[in-house]
């Protein structure tokens, strides 16, 4: 059981976010606040989201792309970051587990993921 304070806190800063739902599966488009020096600007970082764990502000997520040179490129991003302009969900993938870890192995055309048809 948390402290009471602790919780408050917690619901304060899950407040002012609106996180679209997605799973395991799901091609995800993020954007990313980055600063460099005294600017900041927004970066894209495109990819399948490969497993979530936790829950309420320690939540977090795994997305998967693949970069230059067909290398993966795997970054965790807590849900509720203040460096998280935005999520939004390009497509809903068709999956039966809830981490995709398996997708490391695979290249090319065994790395992809049916849709959801709804």
């Amino acid at each position: 059981m948390k402290n009471k304070y602790i919780e408050q806190f917690e619901a304060k800063q899950i407040e002012g976010k609106n996180v679209p739902e997605f799973r395991a599966g799901d091609t995800l488009k993020l954007a990313i606040r980055i600063k460099e020096g005294d600017k900041t600007r927004i970066q894209n970082f495109e990819g399948v989201c490969i497993a979530r764990r936790g829950n309420g502000v320690s939540e977090t997520f795994i997305v998967r792309k693949i970069g230059a040179n067909n290398v993966g490129v795997e970054r965790i991003f807590p849900i509720y970051s203040e460096s998280l302009e935005s999520i939004t969900v390009i497509r809903k993938g068709r999956v039966r587990r809830a981490r995709l870890f398996y997708l490391r192995d695979r290249r090319g055309k065994a790395a992809r993921i049916k849709e959801l048809k709804k």
